[in-house]
């Protein structure tokens, strides 16, 4: 098995829902940051990449069929040069909707998280791949819309797909040359689902 999806799109730009759609659409897991929490050996290999250390991205990867959302986003040159033949997508949203979305759901999440392997993983990667100012919105913004600009320069044409929530699946069933189900797009984790499961307080 070998990737064949490489999403290059940051949080909060549909990128859960797009997980439940490929494992649909490929019938195998998905990698997204929820996979990174239930295989906490990964953390280390994540935190190196964000030091600009070499990782065996064929070793960490190579058991899946596509990956969205960070930590993947942040390096997709790097796994996709190590995937020549995967499709890289681009996943966004205009940058007030991502940025409120953002603000409200994993930027609180991330800086309530207690000290950790998996939190100082987490501020290296925003450190130096987008910004370690994500409680900053000009900051925020500015690192989204420059991160969206190097994917739409600097993937080759041939292989980069757009999608935007909304999209559904035709985009991802015309690049991996499947049908399109005959199901409902999923679309889960909205701000609300996100802010009861992750950030309500007890009491």
């Amino acid at each position: 098995m070998s990737l064949k999806l490489i999403g290059a799109g940051v949080g909060r730009t549909g990128t859960l829902s797009l997980r439940a759609a490929l494992e649909t659409l490929l019938g195998t897991p998905c990698y997204h940051m929820f996979e990174v929490r239930g295989h906490p050996e990964h953390i280390p290999l994540w935190h190196a990449a964000a030091r600009n250390e070499a990782v065996d991205w064929q070793a960490l990867l190579g058991n899946y069929q596509a990956a969205v959302d960070w930590p993947a986003s942040a390096f997709w040159p790097e796994i996709s040069a190590a995937f020549p033949d995967a499709i890289i997508l681009l996943s966004s949203r205009p940058a007030e909707a991502w940025w409120k979305s953002a603000s409200e759901t994993i930027f609180p999440a991330t800086r309530a998280a207690p000290d950790s392997a998996w939190r100082r993983m987490i501020d290296a990667m925003f450190a130096s791949r987008f910004t370690p100012a994500i409680d900053d919105k000009a900051a925020s913004i500015a690192a989204y819309e420059a991160h969206n600009r190097r994917v739409r320069e600097q993937a080759a044409p041939a292989r980069l797909v757009q999608w935007q929530p909304g999209d559904g699946w035709a985009p991802l069933c015309k690049a991996l040359a499947l049908p399109i189900p005959d199901l409902p797009f999923p679309h889960v984790n909205s701000t609300e689902e996100f802010r009861e499961k992750v950030l309500k307080q007890p009491g």
